[in-house]
């Protein structure tokens, strides 16, 4: 009897809501065009990692993504804390859209680089400082069919990857 009280706490802490999300994570996907010279960048991120960022992101507004102010003050957050380099020359992006859909929040800018050989992409990025302390950012960079990642953590520094010989 007491076994089977055990394993039936064991399965009931398992399947607690505090333990179903770890870690706070987000996906940003850089794209280049050389030929066109197009520039895109869509950061991904779960709801429940944005809105308690949006105290310090959007003190005027409420803490929601449900909040028009707390979403044009995310969109401004990620622009300004997010910093693109293509062969030593900023790139600034604006902004081209925000999706929102239930937990996923997705918002995309545009650039555009006259850069046509493409061998070294810097990025540098600090979202949400001071919120979440295992925040991780993984950034796809792609060109012509070549995708390579970076990892960034509360405190990372400007990371280069190169394309190219």
């Amino acid at each position: 009897m007491k076994r089977a009280l055990l394993v039936a706490a064991l399965v009931g802490a398992l399947a607690s809501p505090a333990l179903a999300h770890r870690g706070h994570a987000g996906l940003t996907v850089v794209e280049i065009d050389p030929a066109s010279g197009a520039v895109s960048v869509v950061h991904r991120f779960s709801a429940h990692d944005v809105e308690p960022a949006l105290v310090s992101i959007a003190p005027e507004a409420q803490p929601s993504l449900d909040d028009p102010r707390a979403v044009a003050d995310l969109e401004t957050h990620l622009r300004q804390r997010f910093r693109l380099d293509i062969d030593g020359a900023a790139i600034p992006v604006t902004h081209a859209a925000t999706d929102l859909a239930g937990d996923n929040v997705r918002v995309a800018f545009a650039g555009e680089t006259s850069d046509r050989s493409i061998q070294a992409v810097t990025i540098d990025l600090d979202f949400f400082p001071g919120v979440h302390d295992d925040q991780e950012q993984q950034v796809n960079v792609r060109i012509n069919g070549v995708t390579r990642t970076v990892v960034f953590r509360p405190g990372s520094t400007a990371q280069t990857v190169t394309f190219g010989g």
